[in-house]
């Protein structure tokens, strides 16, 4: 037989092979990429240890924390690190749990409930600690909601308080999520 021929041969019964897996009950269905855990994201906090005294400076600390809280949600959306059910859906009991708590990061069974109510697998919490303008710390916490417990604390250092620095922190820490993750199928699970 020729080689053209032979590597013809060769490639359909390659074919045929990956067919007949196909239809195999069972076989199809682990073929299929398992769809992502859900979590939500909860409102960010701010450890300001030097407080502006300017209203602009503390309007844009909370653009920022807003910002972040949304990039965060919309990368690890796009990761497929999580599947992001959207906050507002608890946002009447994240305001209540707000007025009660000072630090919603502080508060695991915060976390829980709002998963509980959103029906979520996990509940992310966030908090930027600003030393001063040149140092802030990014810092994130997963919760498992039906196993009330911490399955990830991540944190990334930023130079600089401006829109740029928190936007990298929000990438670098996805991104080495992302790269835990492949190497680790249960990395932040």
């Amino acid at each position: 037989m020729s080689a053209p021929r032979h590597q013809s041969v060769q490639r359909q019964r390659r074919l045929l092979l990956l067919a007949a897996a196909l239809a195999i009950p069972g076989v199809a269905a682990r073929a299929q990429p398992v769809p992502p855990p859900s979590a939500v994201v909860l409102d960010f906090d701010l450890l300001d240890d030097h407080p502006s005294t300017e209203p602009q400076a503390q309007a844009a600390l909370q653009r920022r924390l807003r910002q972040a809280r949304e990039d965060l949600e919309e990368q690890l959306q796009a990761q497929r690190l999580y599947r992001i059910v959207p906050l507002q859906g608890a946002r009447a009991l994240m305001d209540k749990l707000r007025n009660e708590q000072e630090f919603m990061h502080r508060c695991e069974d915060c976390a829980r409930q709002v998963g509980q109510q959103l029906d979520t697998d996990y509940a992310i919490t966030g908090w930027v600690q600003k030393v001063s303008e040149l140092i802030l710390n990014f810092n994130i916490e997963v919760h498992d909601v039906r196993g009330k417990r911490v399955v990830l604390s991540k944190s990334v250092d930023m130079r600089g308080n401006n829109d740029e620095s928190w936007q990298r922190a929000v990438r670098f820490m996805v991104r080495d999520m992302a790269q835990k993750r492949q190497a680790n199928p249960k990395y932040g699970l």
